[in-house]
């Protein structure tokens, strides 16, 4: 996943969406709030420059998050 310019290729947003979509779904729907969404795309968008590893711990954090909630 490259990034230039902040733009992204429409691949690269299938699987960013795909991810933020995981993360919001494991969340009960009690902290599914537009502030929760949002901090989680911010997420999501920071870790893009870390690389995809990042981006697979991410997913397995917000996922282990939400089983406790």
């Amino acid at each position: 996943m490259q990034v230039r310019s902040g733009v992204f290729d429409p691949e690269d947003l299938s699987v960013l969406g795909k991810i933020y979509d995981e993360v919001v779904a494991t969340l009960p729907a009690s902290m599914r709030t537009p502030v929760n969404r949002t901090e989680i795309a911010k997420l999501v968008l920071g870790r893009i420059a870390a690389g995809e590893a990042e981006l697979v711990l991410l997913r397995r954090l917000m996922v282990a998050i939400a089983s406790v909630a």
